[in-house]
């Protein structure tokens, strides 16, 4: 049997990878999960010793065909829970990530085919986040890029917005800014204020660099000057 905890572990680096080409540190798992060093050294152990990562000494870890294995299905019930949870519960979409994650490892594969089949077969979770397969294939790599990759003058697209911090959810959908919705780079400030103006709000909004590396978007054109 395998813990929540080493699911847990799984699910993140899985999250890491996906978003680096390089091997997963563990200053980065750590920083992640919210926990020290040495508790991520000692878990990191017991993962290697189950062949489920790869490790090497000072160049971090990655996940052998078996841990992605276990991360993928980790993340399909997870994301699949965010889209129920939304869809039919009428939770809002910065509560869902912390329920789901206390549901996540405790569904039968039956519940999840269930759910799924409940939701159409969906290829993403409310936050844009692509859902692996049934046969957990890989998805292919995180749409677009960072908002604050772009200039000024520019009109995006919001193809996903990271999960992990309600609060940044909450200010994210006060203001307009949700998969699909289309923007306009009014101003990038020297020190990563991000201003646009959404087509859902009245009023331009001002995306902090916090906030703005939450925000991954796809180029739609370029404003007229």
């Amino acid at each position: 049997m395998m813990s929540d905890v080493m699911e847990d572990y799984l699910k993140v680096i899985y999250q890491l990878q996906r978003e680096s080409d390089e091997r997963i540190k563990t200053s980065e798992i750590a920083e992640e999960l919210d926990v020290t060093s040495p508790t991520v050294t000692s878990m990191l152990d017991k993962l290697e010793d189950r062949d489920l990562v790869d490790r090497e000494k000072y160049r971090g870890v990655t996940l052998t065909e078996e841990g992605e294995t276990v991360a993928l299905e980790i993340v399909r019930h997870h994301r699949l829970l965010e889209a129920y949870l939304t869809e039919h519960l009428d939770y809002d979409w910065s509560e869902v990530h912390a329920e789901a994650d206390r549901l996540e490892h405790h569904i039968s594969e039956d519940f999840e085919a269930r759910v799924a089949n409940a939701l159409g077969e969906p290829d993403v979770d409310p936050h844009g986040s692509p859902i692996p397969s049934a046969d957990l294939e890989p998805p292919e790599r995180p749409a677009g890029r960072a908002i604050s990759e772009f200039e000024e003058g520019a009109v995006v697209t919001v193809a996903e917005v990271a999960d992990r911090d309600p609060a940044v959810l909450s200010y994210l959908a006060e203001h307009g800014v949700e998969p699909g919705v289309e923007l306009e780079i009014l101003e990038i400030a020297p020190f990563g204020m991000v201003t646009a103006r959404s087509d859902q709000a009245d009023e331009p909004v001002s995306l902090p660099e916090s906030v703005a590396h939450h925000v991954r978007v796809s180029a739609l054109a370029e404003a007229e000057p």
